[in-house]
């Protein structure tokens, strides 16, 4: 057993009474998959509901003009993103992936991505495949530069962090530098980056697209996805709903207009609570004064302190990586899942790769917990 006080020192619990009082004997070590809202967002799903009925048909006066500037301006100033106004929100990344393909002209669009990429993006491709609207190459993350550069390609999607791995991409600007216009077009699937680890997408913003959300490491919820759109990459997308609408008096009658900014990429009427939740989540991250490099190193001191003390053998397959989960192989690993579940604590699983993750909420008593448990598989 490791002793606390070796482990980390200091405890961020207070910020998560309501989910921690939700279930109390629970060990939740999936902070990568479906992370434990703080009280703020509960602050924050209240006020959507209290402008809901307060404003009624008005709302959206609040929602467009005050709490969506906001949320761009947290998305903006967490990628150093140099406009706020090239970030749109969408109620789940796929909506935005389906937009931006549709923005491509060519058909059958010839996509480069890694091997690794989520199940989202892994479906949707295989059926543009299957339905011939598209010819997809998928090569191991190290070869993916080497294989974007060969110029055969008009949509290139690579994840920012494998999430079956950990592994981290870290070749975004060697990618950027091949991006135009009239393709190819990059686009990098944020989801296990954003707030995870401190991203700087400032030299290549007008260069890249950057797809994330609050589900996972921005502690928001379900909801608020968000895509960062370079300028000029994209200015009429056919899949679109009548929120990109813009009046433009040049265009010819009868003509679809779209807005001149990231707003082009926006559907239909939607929830905005999840908006609220993440800008009430990021307001109570600046108050209490933690940056996302703050809640990486809690992260990070939990995760080599397990490392340290891990009672079960398994394959590491992201040593050194600042991931915020452990990615460890074995054959063993579906059955200790079911094992730790059968005792209420929470890891996941990725075939045969057991992934625990670490969170702000959690702390020296919860691994020391954890470590025991493990010890019993």
């Amino acid at each position: 057993m490791v002793a606390a006080d070796a482990i980390v020192t200091v405890s961020y619990k207070r910020l998560f009474q309501r989910a921690i009082a939700a279930a109390p004997e629970r060990l939740h070590f999936a902070a990568h998959s479906h992370h434990l809202w703080p009280d703020a967002s509960y602050v924050g799903q209240l006020a959507a509901w209290e402008d809901g009925v307060r404003l009624a048909d008005r709302k959206w006066e609040r929602v467009m003009g005050e709490i969506w500037p906001a949320a761009q301006a947290h998305v903006a100033n967490e990628l150093r993103l140099p406009d706020p106004s090239t970030v749109v929100f969408a109620p789940n990344t796929h909506e935005l992936l389906l937009r931006i393909a549709s923005a491509l002209p060519k058909r059958p669009l010839r996509i480069l991505a890694s091997d690794g990429e989520f199940h989202s993006f892994r479906r949707q491709s295989a059926r543009w495949e299957e339905a011939g609207t598209a010819r997809v190459h998928r090569v191991p993350l190290d070869a993916l530069v080497e294989t974007a550069r060969m110029g055969a390609h008009d949509l290139i999607f690579v994840s920012q962090v494998q999430f079956g791995t950990g592994h981290v991409f870290e070749r975004i600007a060697e990618l950027a530098a091949l991006a135009r216009p009239d393709g190819p077009w990059v686009v990098i699937d944020g989801y296990h980056g954003f707030m995870a680890l401190e991203t700087d997408l400032s030299a290549v913003a007008d260069r890249i697209f950057y797809l994330a959300g609050g589900y996972k490491y921005a502690m928001a919820g379900e909801g608020c996805a968000f895509l960062h759109a370079p300028p000029g990459y994209g200015p009429r997308p056919e899949v679109t709903g009548w929120y990109a609408e813009f009046d433009d008096l040049s265009l010819p009658p009868g003509s679809v207009g779209y807005a001149p900014d990231a707003r082009r990429f926006l559907g239909a009427t939607f929830d905005p609570s999840g908006i609220y939740r993440f800008v009430a989540v990021r307001d109570m991250l600046r108050q209490e004064g933690l940056t996302t490099a703050d809640v990486a190193a809690h992260a990070a001191g939990l995760r080599d302190a397990l490392l340290a003390a891990l009672p079960i053998e398994a394959e590491l397959l992201n040593p050194g990586s600042p991931a915020r989960f452990l990615a460890l192989r074995s054959p063993h690993a579906a059955r200790w899942k079911a094992q730790l579940e059968a005792e209420d604590v929470i890891v996941d699983v990725r075939g045969d790769v057991l992934r625990i993750g670490f969170g702000l909420y959690q702390d020296a008593r919860d691994l020391e917990a954890l470590i025991g448990v493990l010890g019993r598989l």
